[in-house]
């Protein structure tokens, strides 16, 4: 500690070209800044200051280690800096944009709106590839690889797509054994809001088979209501394990074409790059990563 208060001592008088102007700033005598860096000169085996009555001035060895100097202060500061803000209380207003599939948000989400009721969320529910920086959003939540190095990512778990029916429905058209026999079925496809495109079902074919067009019976920019047209006997959708676990426990609704589906997906949190982490934003990174996949009771549910 000695050593950086040297430093410190230092950095002042450097900048205030002044003994006793340095002292002023620290709180101490100009004399006391003096033998400081006396002090640090003679450990360093090098003069850092051309002295004289009126003033000082930095020798080109004292401007050289005057750059390394600045850059020990600013990150003991950051350190220090970090450390107090573990200590507050997160809080403030926290903008944030997760994707359309409540099933999954918003069991983690309410929960940490009750663990830290001073956060204010502002939330922006959507399936589009939103600007992170340009929108001014404080983190997102969104599937995929992350495309812009302006931003820092964390995975928050990862998904299957599935095939899935209402029994009542395969009862009544069949259930496809083989991925060609889609072509007869009723399928309940997802668009993409932000291209317009139909999400590729993740299905294996044959070598030499051809790609497949799937009859769409219904499209849907949202799979949040695809899940209950299929519940409904309307068809067959692909949709994530997260948003059908529970119809699939309950007998509502059926897999079909397991062997033929490779697929798994990963859901990130993205945040602007930045060396310290607001509090907020902090606690919301930790808590979604914790709890977003986390496997509850039938209880919790509720």
């Amino acid at each position: 500690m000695d050593s950086l208060s040297g430093i410190d001592f230092f950095v002042q008088a450097a900048e205030t070209r002044s003994f006793s102007e340095a002292g002023r700033n620290l709180g101490v005598s100009s004399s006391a800044v003096g033998k400081a860096v006396a002090r640090l000169e003679e450990r360093l085996g090098v003069r850092l200051f051309h002295r004289s009555t009126r003033r000082i001035t930095l020798t080109a060895e004292g401007a050289l280690f005057l750059e390394r100097c600045r850059r020990i202060l600013g990150e003991v500061k950051a350190a220090e800096l970090e450390l107090s803000e573990t200590r507050q209380l997160p809080q403030g207003r926290l903008r944030i944009s997760l994707p359309l599939v409540s099933r999954l948000v918003m069991p983690a989400l309410t929960a940490f709106m009750h663990r830290y009721p001073a956060i204010e969320l502002d939330v922006d529910f959507s399936d589009r590839l939103v600007d992170v920086i340009s929108e001014g959003f404080d983190a997102v939540i969104r599937t995929g690889a992350p495309a812009d190095s302006r931003l820092m990512s964390r995975p928050l778990g990862t998904f299957r797509l599935l095939l899935v029916a209402a029994p009542g429905y395969l009862s009544r058209r069949g259930t496809p054994e083989v991925p060609a026999e889609l072509a007869g079925h009723a399928c309940l496809q997802h668009k993409f809001p932000s291209t317009g495109r139909f999400e590729p079902w993740p299905l294996t074919l044959a070598e030499g088979e051809a790609e497949l067009s799937l009859p769409a019976s219904m499209v849907c920019n949202t799979t949040e209501v695809l899940i209950d047209v299929a519940r409904d006997g309307l068809g067959i959708a692909c949709l994530p394990d997260f948003m059908v676990r529970e119809a699939i426990e309950r007998g509502e609704l059926v897999t079909v074409l397991d062997s033929f589906i490779e697929h798994q997906g990963t859901f990130r949190m993205l945040w602007p790059s930045s060396k310290h982490l607001a509090p907020k934003l902090r606690a919301f990174i930790d808590f979604m990563g914790a709890e977003l996949f986390k496997v509850r009771s039938p209880a919790d549910r509720r």
